[in-house]
């Protein structure tokens, strides 16, 4: 192990104290912030690198499953609902994942003085997310989902989809009968 990565495990350590859960053999970087530590929970063996930002706000929940990956620069932000990633998660670095919007009906008051839409977000087993996505309230990702680069997902997803683009959408599909991947046309 790089002898940076003895300080991880060492901080991953002192977060069994502070979170909700942390996992054995889990490590993490030094994080950006952190917030509603004791709403969080981290399952075994993942791996959190520098920068992460990671907000339980109010009754929000923040539950990350075994054997995932997050590199630097990661935001999640959840607010008066559970925001899940799954088991055998990859998240590229600079994604952001929320499970909270901004109101922003009323055009005599700033949206910054308005209320906030919660819905529930769920990043399934064996998803990767590219790098720079930005992952919207509402967004249900099914099993070993591909998100691109840079993608702006919102929406639901089927099992084995690859999503890209702005606004995201899906171009490929695994094929359980053929075994292959099989583009998707609209």
């Amino acid at each position: 192990m790089h002898p940076v990565k003895y300080l991880w495990a060492v901080r991953g350590l002192m977060a069994k104290l502070s979170f909700k859960h942390f996992g054995n053999m889990s490590y993490i970087g030094k994080p950006l912030y952190i917030e509603g530590k004791r709403k969080i929970s981290v399952g075994n063996r993942t791996r959190i690198f520098p920068g992460i930002r990671m907000e339980a706000i109010k009754n929000g929940s923040i539950v990350i499953g075994s054997n995932t990956v997050m590199e630097q620069n990661v935001h999640i932000i959840s607010m008066d609902s559970e925001l899940t990633i799954g088991n055998d998660v990859t998240i590229a670095p600079n994604v952001f994942i929320t499970n909270v919007n901004h109101d922003y009906k009323d055009i005599e008051k700033s949206v910054m003085n308005q209320g906030h839409i919660v819905k529930e977000t769920v990043i399934g087993d064996g998803c990767f997310i590219g790098y720079g996505a930005a992952i919207q309230a509402g967004t249900i990702l099914g099993k070993h989902c591909i998100v691109g680069t840079n993608a702006v997902v919102r929406g639901t997803f089927p099992d084995y989809s690859v999503i890209v683009g702005v606004p995201a959408r899906v171009i490929k599909q695994y094929d359980e009968k053929t075994k292959t991947w099989k583009k998707v046309t609209q």
